[in-house]
């Protein structure tokens, strides 16, 4: 018998020999949960976005009736970027106002849901969440009525003196900045309210105990609490703010329109690859400033 086994009392488990250097085995379940999302990623995807690169090189002399030749046109990148750089610019100018509106209109209605709320809290997240059970496009197309010449939004600010006599609120960058906003705030809210709720209360309670401002707890204690559900709501409202395209073509003019307005134009057009080079480098400038947005918030783990 070996000292190791003599020193294992009655009722007691002796451990293989060498325990320290043998690992778990890892079975399959892990790689079975896996595949369905990652094929779904695969066909989804993966698939489209090679397609769409691939096809943003494709030589734009072609046609859907003669087919599209791959010449590995690169040209068609500086094509799109110069011709249609004003609609690019425009995209991000619009998407960043919106979600500015978003966080100031959002935060205020996060923070009064997880802290103020009450026995109201799941009303109150039922009205945020109520617009979803709206198709996008009737939503949008309301705001044509609201912000009509003779809806009440301009009667009331040509009363105030806000607005001129002729002023008027539909077809302007205002509309469609205001259509943004509004479509998409509750992706604001609901990410700031699932990081507020998380925040114990006792962390703010201790702030006033040590004789700070009420702004000073929310700089230093609920703000930065925060971040994740702030940085989150952000990107799910700004990346698709920047890509859409049925607020600039309802509420706007062709002075207001868009990037997804000039895709969606050109693949209905049939130029398939000046649209795809446009797409791509739609989506590389997004990708590159979520990067850069993420690592300046110190919020690196939600990558």
């Amino acid at each position: 018998m070996s000292i190791a086994a003599a020193h294992v009392g009655p009722g007691e488990q002796q451990l293989p020999s060498g325990g320290g250097d043998e690992k778990p085995k890892r079975g399959w379940t892990g790689y079975i949960l896996l595949m369905p999302g990652a094929l779904w990623l695969l066909v989804f995807f993966v698939i489209p976005t090679i397609t769409l690169v691939s096809t943003s090189l494709y030589d734009p002399s072609g046609s859907i009736i003669t087919g599209y030749e791959m010449t590995f046109a690169w040209q068609n990148y500086v094509d799109g970027i110069t011709g249609y750089g004003a609609q690019l610019v425009r995209s991000f100018l619009y998407a960043g106002t919106a979600t500015i509106a978003c966080i100031l209109l959002g935060y205020p209605l996060a923070y009064a849901i997880a802290f103020k709320s009450g026995r109201w809290k799941n009303l109150m997240l039922v009205l945020v969440i109520a617009p979803f059970f709206t198709s996008f496009l009737v939503r949008t197309l309301s705001w044509q009525l609201l912000l009509s010449d003779n809806g009440w939004a301009v009667d009331v600010l040509r009363a105030l003196n806000i607005l001129g006599p002729d002023g008027h609120l539909l077809a302007t960058p205002v509309a469609v900045v205001t259509g943004l906003t509004y479509n998409f705030l509750p992706f604001m809210v609901l990410p700031l309210y699932a990081s507020l709720e998380k925040i114990d209360p006792r962390l703010q309670e201790a702030g006033n105990d040590l004789y700070a401002s009420p702004l000073t707890t929310f700089r230093k204690v609920t703000l930065p609490l925060s971040m994740p559900g702030l940085v989150a709501g952000t990107l799910l409202t700004f990346i698709p703010s920047a890509g859409d395209y049925i607020n600039a073509e309802l509420l706007g003019t062709p002075n207001t329109r868009m990037v997804g307005n000039e895709i969606q134009d050109l693949f209905a057009a049939g130029n398939y690859p000046i649209a795809a080079a446009l797409s791509v480098t739609l989506m590389v400038v997004i990708v590159s400033m979520v990067f850069v947005y993420v690592r300046r918030a110190g919020t690196e783990e939600l990558l």
